[in-house]
Formats: structure tokens, C-alpha cells, sequence
């Protein structure tokens, strides 16, 4: 089939770098680059990502209450927030 198709500049330029380094024609390089894309013909092989994990030994200090202490930090935080805005009136 014949057709006529207006590429934008970067996928041009995609296609030529592709026709040099597989040493193909436009046309063959076109084809090639759309049945790739239209049937996942070419799937890449990704490594899959595996975050790298340490042991840190025990904790130095005692977290039974670490989530209690914090929302007291919260807490007065909000309260310093509160009595800004209403110093400010």
C-alpha cells in the first residue's frame, strides 16, 4: 500500500539513525519501526529493579513509642501554627 504520511522532525530523525545502524532502506526501516510498535513485536529486555537492602542491626534506642512521640510533635506543632494565626488578629 501507498501512502502519504508527515512525520515530525524527531521521529524522522529516529528512522534515519535506525537506516544507519541497521544498514536498511527507508521503507524497510519504517515498516520494521511500525510492526515493532503496533504488535509489541520487540519487547525490550528490562533487568527487573531490586532495590538493595542492609541489616542495621537493633535500633539504639527504644521505638515502642516512636509513633506516640511523634504525634506529640505534631500535635504542638499544630498548636504553634493555631496561636500564630490568632496572635495575628
Amino acid at each position: 500500500m501507498r501512502t502519504t504520511v508527515t512525520l515530525d522532525a524527531d521521529v524522522e530523525a529516529l528512522l534515519r539513525k535506525a537506516m544507519r545502524e541497521r544498514g536498511e532502506s527507508f521503507k524497510q526501516t519504517l515498516n520494521a519501526a511500525v510492526r515493532e510498535g503496533l504488535t509489541g513485536a520487540r519487547k525490550k529486555a528490562f533487568k527487573p529493579f531490586k532495590q538493595p537492602t542492609f541489616d542495621m542491626g537493633e535500633p539504639l534506642v527504644d521505638l515502642t513509642k516512636a509513633l506516640s512521640l511523634s504525634a506529640e510533635f505534631e500535635d504542638a506543632e499544630t498548636l504553634a501554627k493555631l496561636e500564630r494565626r490568632w496572635a495575628g488578629r
